[in-house]
């Protein structure tokens, strides 16, 4: 009989990244809807409270038709790319808290280089403004990327 034991880990760091992505998507949710409560004070109006008891739900509403959403490329896009970029800005990010521990013993990736590691991952996020602006096949928002670049890239000085 052939020894699985080295299944194991690997499938435990795998729930262990379902449950953090989980956590991340559940308080970003949260955070959305505090921010909407807040916007709706200062505009002196209700704020949401349309889905679910007390706007409660309109995070995951608003999700929903985010996804449902038809999607639209520029002509003469590379539709490749075009879709690409977004993800690896999203993939990058999740890369970025795979090194945070939530707990002790909670944490997807235990190395011992966390802190350049989180700083080497966001730096990366600057190729998929590029990809973005480049994908689009034309010069105004490539420009626009370039700056973005240039702004995150300074950012980056002041990080050490």
């Amino acid at each position: 009989m052939t020894d699985y034991a080295w299944l194991w880990p690997v499938l435990w760091g795998f729930v262990k990244s379902l449950i953090l992505l989980g956590c991340v998507l559940i308080s970003t949710a949260v955070l959305i809807y505090g921010e909407r409560k807040v916007w709706g004070a200062v505009h002196l109006r209700r704020g949401p409270n349309v889905v679910g008891p007390w706007g409660v739900l309109q995070p995951f509403a608003d999700f929903a038709k985010f996804i449902l959403k038809e999607p639209i490329f520029p002509a003469g896009a590379n539709k490749v790319v075009f879709i690409l970029a977004p993800l690896v800005g999203v993939v990058l990010a999740m890369m970025a808290w795979a090194v945070i521990p939530v707990n002790e013993g909670w944490v997807v990736a235990d190395i011992n280089v966390g802190i350049l590691y989180i700083f080497a991952v966001s730096s990366l996020g600057v190729y998929s403004i590029i990809m973005a602006g480049w994908a689009s096949n034309s010069k105004y928002p490539f420009l626009s990327a370039l700056r973005a670049a240039a702004q995150m890239v300074s950012y980056e000085v002041s990080i050490g």
